[in-house]
């Protein structure tokens, strides 16, 4: 696990429900059960603060960290795509994203592609993207955090002339291979969940080892969506497979809920001026509301 996608998971599966902000010894805590260095951890929050996802406070000799509105953008979609549960029809409208960016703002042009993937855009042609799903909003918070005024153009259209919808797709889609890593989690996480429910009804899983299992479950279930684009039910092939990983990520998950969130308790601490608002039915069950 990468430190900084690591921190994402962590935040979005946990700290946001527990007031957002964490003393960053408890986040060396929480990501030392993974093999990551205390070293690493401080040096990707630095990193994390000069790129703006991170903010931080200092009192006394602690530091406090919290997601500041980008990194809550960055963090959120991606956490409601996993949690969402509507399997929603097609409005026929394709969003389309154009850009140009200098060669001397390479960086801004490459995080530009990252976010548009993440958001579920495919790139159909040289510089031009396309989603079918309503993004609209988060394509422009993206464009304001980012100054892209002078680069973007984001329009719709209900219509293709030059090619159809299906054509469209495998330009900007590899639905096959995405199939094929759903397929893997599922021959993985088919005999991890029976296994699990074995040693549950035994008394045998402890909460330290459902908060290591059930953090590396969204993590790896996250990957996800920097190559599945979640689309409507209608423009998704036949028996797709991600319905099939996404209940078997849904059983899991909530196996190992309750004991892993009692252990993540036992690690968190806040700040001390800090009033402390627990979502502990949310933190347990982030599917609530996500319809």
């Amino acid at each position: 696990m990468k430190p900084r996608a690591l921190m994402f998971t962590l935040f979005g599966e946990y700290i946001q429900h527990y007031g957002n902000e964490v003393w960053i010894g408890s986040l060396i805590q929480m990501m030392s059960h993974f093999g990551i260095s205390e070293s690493s951890i401080r040096g990707a929050a630095l990193r994390m603060v000069q790129q703006e996802f991170f903010e931080v406070r200092k009192i006394g000799n602690n530091s406090y960290y919290s997601l500041t509105p980008k990194g809550k953008r960055t963090m959120t979609d991606g956490f409601i795509r996993v949690y969402s549960l509507k399997n929603y029809k097609w409005d026929g409208y394709w969003r389309i994203l154009t850009y140009s960016v200098p060669e001397e703002k390479r960086e801004l042009r490459n995080q530009i592609r990252k976010e548009l993937s993440l958001m579920g855009f495919g790139l159909i042609s040289h510089g031009t993207w396309a989603s079918p799903n309503p993004v609209e909003q988060q394509v422009m918070e993206l464009i304001r955090d980012y100054h892209l005024d002078p680069y973007v153009i984001l329009f719709t259209s209900s219509s293709i002339v030059s090619h159809s919808h299906e054509q469209l797709i495998k330009r900007g889609w590899d639905f096959a291979q995405i199939a094929k890593e759903y397929d893997r989690f599922i021959d993985t996480y088919q005999r991890i969940y029976e296994e699990f429910q074995r040693r549950a009804w035994n008394n045998e899983l402890s909460d330290r080892e459902c908060f290591i299992e059930r953090t590396k479950l969204v993590h790896e279930y996250r990957s996800f969506f920097f190559m599945d684009p979640s689309f409507p039910h209608d423009l998704l092939p036949d028996n797709w497979s991600g319905t099939k990983a996404r209940e078997l990520f849904f059983n899991v998950h909530q196996l190992l809920a309750v004991p892993a969130i009692r252990y993540f308790e036992t690690l968190f601490e806040s700040a001390p001026d800090r009033e402390l608002q627990l979502n502990r039915e949310k933190a347990i069950n982030p599917f609530i509301g996500m319809i």
